[in-house]
């Protein structure tokens, strides 16, 4: 556990120290924000600032990793989903930098590379990390045998769900590094549990992981907390929903995932009702959607959505791993 510890606080030194000069380099290239028309008119303010930060965030976690980690394979499959859908989202990044609006890749496009991503992961998993197919219910000691194609489906939507969601949910400053770090404190705690009971160094190597991730968003919330000096952008956003997927595709918890990073499921979920909504009786159930852009139009402050929305993803976070470690 020191190790994992020295790990993070490690990983969060590099993201204070290099964080100053890297936003200013971003400032003199301007890869500044584009703001979405349709957001709340008060993000407009936002305009031009500094983004693509995420590829701080990621530098940070790798110096770590690659000091503390005994590269294991599970931490492997864990860092091909996080840099996998981490260069999907520096895709799109660019792309909105280079056409100077906020439109990137196409959701038909994410989707595919996803995919890909996910078909990847799960070999990995099934050949090299030594999975099975079954799946843990939790609440339970059941387990759900999927077959090789049923695995290969969850892992995609594990991986499409939890980095769109986690995407989502980067609407405010610090709401998404925050909430993830939160819910990677759980995987760090299941992943540590794990490792003290299995003799394969892979668990404890993705505590080590974890923990580096979770360094890294605490460092980069000095400077991404209201009002934010820089965004994480698609590739920090992204690149974290891959990570939590890969922690709960390695760790066996992907239907427990639901309970863990419950905000991030109700953010999603937000957005899928008042689409769904709309088209079926033109009527919205939400001002906006994602949710915390409704309770923004409710005339919350945006610190107080931030500062109560983490503490639902605390609630959820820890309520996931008490289920877990109740019933391991």
């Amino acid at each position: 556990m020191f190790t994992a510890l020295a790990a993070g606080i490690t990983s969060m030194v590099v993201i204070l120290i290099v964080g100053p000069w890297f936003i200013e380099w971003l400032r003199r290239n301007e890869f500044g924000q584009t703001i979405r028309a349709e957001g709340p008119q008060g993000h407009k303010t936002k305009e031009g600032t500094p983004t693509m930060g995420g590829v701080l965030i990621w530098l940070a976690v790798l110096v770590p990793f690659f000091i503390f980690s005994q590269l294991s394979v599970a931490s492997f499959a864990v860092l091909v989903v996080a840099l996998g859908c981490a260069l999907i989202g520096l895709s799109d990044d660019w792309m909105k930098i280079i056409k100077g609006r906020s439109l990137g890749l196409s959701a038909r496009w994410k989707l595919l590379l996803q995919l890909a991503l996910g078909l990847l992961a799960g070999f990995i998993a099934l050949h090299f990390a030594g999975l099975t197919t079954n799946v843990s219910v939790p609440f339970s000691h059941v387990q759900w045998h999927l077959g090789t194609v049923g695995f290969y489906v969850l892992v995609f939507l594990v991986i499409a769900g939890a980095s769109n969601t986690v995407n989502l949910t980067d609407g405010l400053d610090g709401l998404a590094a925050g909430s993830s770090a939160i819910v990677l404190v759980s995987y760090a705690g299941i992943a540590f549990i794990i490792g003290r009971h299995d003799p394969d160094p892979g668990m404890l190597d993705l505590s080590v992981l974890s923990t580096c991730i979770v360094g890294a968003c605490l460092g980069f919330l000095w400077f991404n907390t209201f009002p934010a000096d820089v965004f994480m952008g698609d590739t920090g956003s992204l690149g974290l929903g891959g990570a939590i997927a890969g922690m709960a595709i390695l760790t066996r918890t992907e239907l427990l995932l639901i309970v863990i990073a419950g905000l991030f499921v109700i953010e999603g979920l937000s957005v899928i009702l008042q689409v769904a909504s709309f088209k079926l009786t033109g009527r919205r159930i939400f001002l906006m959607a994602p949710l915390h852009h409704h309770f923004e139009l409710r005339n919350w402050s945006e610190t107080k959505v931030i500062v109560r929305f983490w503490i639902v993803a605390a609630i959820f976070a820890g309520l996931g791993f008490a289920i877990y470690y109740a019933t391991f």
